[in-house]
């Protein structure tokens, strides 16, 4: 480890006020009452995992305690992965989103951001998925590369730039004064030849995947769902193409039909919110694997802190709308991952999202497979993080209790260890 890496770890520990457990490679053991497998729902009493490093190295109820480890006992606590949210906007914050993009410089929102991956992380979330930076370009690959070089503490990142939208389309600047040419919070592309223009550009600035808008704006009238879609199926299977080309994925903002099933068509590794799922789309998702991320924590803030009784009203309904769909995707067997859209609500409040899974149909385990293993292979990590096994990274947290019995325990993520290193205890 170089003076410079030693110096900046240092810093970001501090700032963190974690504690690094890697020095010299020293054995670790933590040791608690339970640790949940979340491949097989067992619970094992007690649970003990031995990290060497930034990797496990065993996980069971009783591992090897190595000459001159150390032993971290933490009691009546259940011992799981690394939380994975992958449906994120940390460079977001509650409050007028569209105007922060005006309102805020780069860098401000830049620390903002910096500040919301350290949130994230000491709720639990070791790894996440940034859905667009909304107007600050490629900022969030420098983010993702801070965090990676241990200058700032935060979840593992996949990151996306800016998302791309149509002219027009849902996150164009619409409804200002059009003198004044006001920026949209996307990357515009009309057509696939542009689309796949602003993919290679996003690319070499260094996104890991793509994000596209793919639906919107939404509307609920006298109880039916309507949402236009934006780019066409042949549009969409252009950028899948490209994407592969490049060695990346496409996520899809998509709320309901016709455009969640082209994006399903088109091949997409993911369909974002989905409050709205064909018979035909859920087979074919679940046949290919495509994972319906629901998001159903960002639609309850919504509601709670809307403006006016009308537009409580409508998130009310599309939210009632949404959930019952979401039965019916369980009865499918539509692959789901957890995503909660935080940014809009509160950085590290998100866990709120698995008591949500849980209250619209999912069982507590399912609920925590879409927040370990699922999150994992979308991000493609699924080789090592979202579980606790030899040779996967250190990624660890503990909550009291048993959340099988008590899902609301992972909003109390009381341990996080990201990498071998103690960031809160």
């Amino acid at each position: 480890m170089t003076i410079l890496r030693s110096a900046c770890l240092a810093a970001a520990l501090l700032l963190a006020g974690a504690i690094d457990c890697r020095a010299e490679d020293a054995p670790l053991v933590l040791h608690a009452a339970r640790l949940l497998d979340v491949d097989t729902g067992k619970t094992l009493s007690p649970g003990e995992v031995l990290v060497q490093g930034e990797r496990i190295v065993a996980a069971g109820t009783n591992v090897e305690h190595p000459a001159g480890a150390r032993v971290i006992d933490l009691g009546d606590r259940t011992l799981l992965p690394g939380l994975i949210d992958a449906h994120v906007h940390l460079f977001l914050h509650p409050g007028a989103e569209d105007a922060q993009t005006f309102n805020e410089s780069v860098p401000e929102r830049t620390i903002r951001a910096t500040l919301a991956a350290r949130e994230d992380l000491l709720a639990g979330f070791t790894a996440e998925r940034d859905m667009g930076t909304e107007g600050a370009g490629a900022a969030d690959s420098a983010l993702r590369d801070a965090i990676d070089r241990g200058w700032i503490p935060g979840p593992r990142l996949r990151v996306s730039g800016n998302a791309i939208d149509i002219l027009g389309g849902h996150e164009d600047a619409n409804g200002y004064n059009p003198e004044q040419h006001a920026l949209p919070n996307a990357d515009r592309a009309n057509g696939a030849d542009e689309l796949v223009k602003v993919m290679r550009t996003q690319a070499k600035l260094g996104s890991d995947f793509v994000k596209i808008y793919e639906t919107g704006k939404d509307r609920m009238q006298d109880g039916v769902f309507t949402t236009p879609y934006q780019f066409s199926e042949d549009e969409l299977r252009a950028a899948v193409r490209e994407a592969a080309r490049l060695n990346r994925r496409v996520a899809v903002h998509a709320t309901g039909e016709p455009g969640t099933g082209m994006a399903a068509r088109a091949g997409v590794a993911s369909i974002d919110h989905a409050y709205q799922l064909s018979g035909d789309t859920m087979r074919l998702m679940r046949e290919r694997g495509i994972f319906a991320v629901p998001t159903f924590a960002v639609l309850e803030y919504f509601t709670a802190h809307a403006a006016t009784p009308e537009a409580a009203a409508r998130y009310r309904a599309i939210g009632a709308y949404h959930a019952a769909q979401f039965k019916l995707q369980l009865a499918a067997q539509v692959p789901i991952a957890l995503g909660s859209d935080v940014g809009p609500f509160p950085h590290g409040t998100q866990a709120r999202e698995f008591a949500l899974l849980v209250e619209h149909g999912m069982t507590p385990l399912a609920a925590i497979q879409a927040g370990t293993r699922n999150g994992a292979k979308l991000l493609g990590w699924e080789r090592d993080i979202g579980r606790l096994c030899a040779g996967c990274y250190a990624d660890i947290v503990a909550v009291p209790g048993d959340p099988l019995a008590d899902i609301h325990a992972l909003e109390h993520v009381q341990f996080v260890m990201k990498n071998g290193v103690v960031y809160k205890q």
